[in-house]
């Protein structure tokens, strides 16, 4: 099982820069020279919704010096919009421009092509599941060592 676990982390991270690759060239694809990879997940993990800092940083996607960085830059090139609560002046809310729901668009029509050539190569619904079903036990264990320690 150890061997298998180690192979299964180091695919873990590369899968992960292979998809920063992927959304790299859409974006050179597009023409978007201003904004990163990174910066593009942002914008699609946002999506529609206006969303607190705070809650991206809750849900794991990001470390909060991370996201904050990335916000500001977005605001900064116009991509996002952002708005102090006026109940609490920490709270911050985020929500795309027009420019980055052009981003945000092909990002999506992105996934679905990659989800049909995943089809084409006869991956299943099933399969897929399968695989999200044991990465989110692998999680569950990563987070319970970081809350309890070593069991």
């Amino acid at each position: 099982m150890k061997k298998e676990y180690l192979e299964l982390t180091r695919l873990i991270e590369r899968l992960h820069r292979r998809f920063l690759d992927v959304l790299r060239a859409e974006l050179n694809r597009m023409s978007v020279k201003d904004i990163n990879a990174v910066q593009a997940l942002l914008l699609a993990n946002i999506g529609e919704e206006e969303i607190v800092i705070r809650d991206l940083v809750e849900r794991g996607y990001y470390q909060g010096s991370n996201v904050s960085y990335n916000i500001k830059k977005l605001v900064d090139m116009g991509y996002l919009e952002q708005e102090r609560s006026t109940h609490d002046r920490r709270s911050v809310r985020v929500r795309l421009t027009e420019k980055a729901m052009g981003v945000v668009r092909n990002v999506r029509e992105l996934e679905e092509n990659n989800a049909l050539a995943l089809a084409r190569q006869e991956v299943t619904v099933d399969n897929i599941e399968t695989v999200c079903g044991t990465l989110r036990r692998v999680e569950r264990t990563w987070t319970d060592y970081i809350r309890y320690g070593d069991r």
